[in-house]
């Protein structure tokens, strides 16, 4: 599948550390139909625009980056299993060298697939209790991913609800880690597995840019080093109520 050209974009983190964040977008394209960049509108799960039929698996290429130029480019990417498609609304980077990566224990039984190469999943148990679903990026070794925060519903409610054991169509379905692991039936057996591959987990594209991005520092990292504390890895869509709190440390990208 043929990818738009993108641009570049750095943001400079205001620390002593100058941890920068850069961040690779497509950029608009004119007289096609399919591929022009969208407003993201908030009741864009009730309303879909794309059908299933358009939408198309990404490439081994389009995961083999940097996770921080990964990350910005999930948002409004599809995933799908079986009947359940979800919408990407928020997600953060991990990278090698980063205190809150699982990458910094090195290679163990439970890290292992985040050094795998990109394009695989990678599902860890937290707290016992839920399945968190990253993507893993770049190269084989090089120990980066990305983590799936929030999704929109587009199909499959009914088994989403049943899943979650929660009968509502509100964000509070989907807007965390461990819901979106939940609603997708994942196990930490999914690790490994080539969301570029037809069949089981898959991730589309639905040929929709995402017009506008909020920025913030990832959730739940205080045990890392204040520069990756502070880091603004934490990427979202703008103007959905379909994300995770906090919602105030996010400014506009």
């Amino acid at each position: 599948m043929k990818t738009p050209a993108r641009r570049s974009k750095r943001i400079d983190q205001e620390s002593e550390t100058n941890v920068t964040t850069r961040i690779v977008l497509r950029t608009r394209k004119t007289n096609c139909s399919k591929t022009r960049a969208a407003r993201v509108r908030p009741d864009y799960p009730l309303t879909r625009s794309t059908s299933e039929s358009e939408m198309k698996l990404m490439p081994l290429e389009f995961f083999q980056i940097d996770a921080l130029d990964l990350a910005p480019r999930l948002l409004g990417k599809f995933l799908r299993r079986e009947n359940v498609v979800l919408r990407i609304t928020e997600v953060e980077a991990y990278r090698p060298n980063d205190s809150a990566c699982h990458g910094r224990f090195g290679v163990t039984p439970r890290t292992a697939p985040v050094f795998g190469p990109g394009g695989h999943a990678y599902v860890y148990l937290c707290y016992g209790l839920h399945m968190m679903l990253n993507i893993v990026a770049d190269k084989e070794g090089v120990g980066a991913a990305v983590l799936i925060r929030s999704c929109s519903p587009v199909s499959g409610m009914e088994t989403i609800q049943e899943r979650r054991g929660l009968k509502t169509d509100k964000p509070v379905l989907l807007n965390g880690p461990g819901k979106v692991g939940q609603a997708l039936g994942l196990s930490t057996e999914w690790s490994y597995h080539p969301l570029y591959s037809p069949g089981g987990l898959e991730l589309l594209d639905g040929g929709e840019d995402v017009e506008k991005v909020m920025v913030g520092p990832r959730v739940g990292i205080d045990y890392a080093l204040p520069e990756h504390v502070n880091a603004l890895w934490r990427f979202t869509i703008a103007d959905t109520p379909w994300i995770s709190a906090p919602k105030n440390t996010l400014k506009p990208l």
